[in-house]
């Protein structure tokens, strides 16, 4: 029997199938295995990038990063390196061919059918060759997994999650998102740089601004908030440059425009050139943070 058996990329917020292989396998136990997958897939949401359930002779797992998932339902016998190196092989295939607009936008139940073919090829290919032609790459996977091990369901708490008990999935590990980032450059770390001292400015100012009227009267509550507002639009913008968020440009924009209206709200505290400069890095941070992406993918397994 083949080590991988089923294969789907779903939706995460949703569990919206949007494409899967197709299966010849009618076993009791791997139909009840699918209607598992069916069930952990409307609450991949609630769980972290990469988690497994084991059964008697199946395992369901599961690797997300973004809104898209794939998950794949495996022999007992087959290694977790082997499932989780396979399942981020299919992940950057449909990433690659998928936009994430495309896949927010899908109403139907297996929008992306077509992408059958391409899971099909990756299945054969991890199912065909040998683990020694692989063993590089999965000497890879099986470090990340035993660095952060991957979440650990129950077939338990999968049948309460679908009405069978009372109760809601537990998860025994505790792993960081399966999300990698492109390299920092060299500009990168001179934005953090101006950010961090523009957000520095920002708080000795408005603390200093606070402390001052406390004594004197409430209109400078207004100078006050357009100081530390920016404060912290400032340290949120560093922490999109250094880690991958959601909706990342509709962020960008809102940490951006906080920037511009605090200082122009401050013209007469600040003169024009420590406006601009405050200004410009935010707009130097900006384009940072959208040049910055998904690191490409590193591991091919083989295929």
């Amino acid at each position: 029997m083949s080590l991988i058996l089923f294969a789907c990329v779903v939706r995460v917020r949703d569990g919206l199938p949007l494409s899967a292989s197709t299966d010849f396998y009618h076993s009791q136990e791997f139909l009840e295995s699918r209607r598992r997958l069916k069930t952990l897939a409307l609450r991949l949401a609630q769980h972290p990038g990469r988690g497994s359930a084991r059964g008697r002779d199946f395992s369901i797992h599961f690797s997300s990063s973004g809104d898209v998932a794939c998950m794949a339902i495996c022999s007992h016998r087959c290694p977790a390196a082997m499932a989780f190196c396979f399942l981020e092989t299919v992940w950057w295939e449909f990433t690659a061919s998928f936009d994430a607009t495309r896949v927010g936008l899908a109403s139907r139940p297996y929008a992306f059918l077509e992408f059958d073919s391409v899971i099909q090829k990756v299945k054969w290919h991890f199912n065909c060759v040998s683990p020694a032609q692989m063993k590089s790459s999965l000497e890879k996977v099986q470090e990340e997994l035993e660095l952060q091990p991957p979440a650990v369901l129950t077939l338990e708490d999968m049948d309460a999650a679908n009405g069978v008990m009372n109760g809601h999935a537990r998860v025994y590990s505790e792993p960081a998102p399966n999300v990698r980032m492109e390299p920092v450059t060299a500009l990168g770390v001179l934005s953090l740089v101006l950010n961090i001292m523009c957000a520095a400015l920002n708080l000795v100012r408005g603390v200093h601004l606070a402390e001052h009227s406390l004594q004197v009267a409430h209109e400078e509550i207004g100078n006050i908030l357009a100081f530390l507002i920016p404060f912290v639009a400032c340290i949120f913008q560093c922490y999109l440059y250094l880690f991958y968020s959601p909706a990342r440009r509709a962020k960008v924009a809102l940490m951006l425009l906080f920037i511009c209206l605090g200082n122009v709200y401050l013209h007469g505290l600040r003169n024009v050139w420590q406006i601009l400069f405050h200004i410009g890095v935010a707009f130097l941070s900006s384009h940072q943070i959208l040049t910055r992406q998904l690191r490409e993918k590193q591991l091919d397994c083989g295929v």
